[in-house]
């Protein structure tokens, strides 16, 4: 609750104003956008390696069932 009270005099202005005095919430906000794009890279290299493993596996399967005689 502290965060969103003004602590500071009748002339001084707020911690969190939005006259663009706040440079530390522009980096913390930088360094969130990085680290949002690093783990959607990396989620994504996963998932293409992951299906690239399923289609593998599927097209091996398929070469089996099709040389399968009943």
């Amino acid at each position: 609750m502290t965060m969103l009270a003004h602590t500071g005099g009748p002339f001084k202005p707020a911690r969190y104003s939005s006259g663009g005095r706040d440079i530390t919430g522009t980096s913390t906000a930088n360094a969130r956008l990085a680290m949002i794009k690093r783990l959607s890279k990396f989620a994504l290299a996963v998932l293409t390696v992951g299906g690239a493993l399923a289609s593998i596996i599927a097209l091996k399967a398929a070469i089996f069932l099709s040389r399968l005689n009943f």
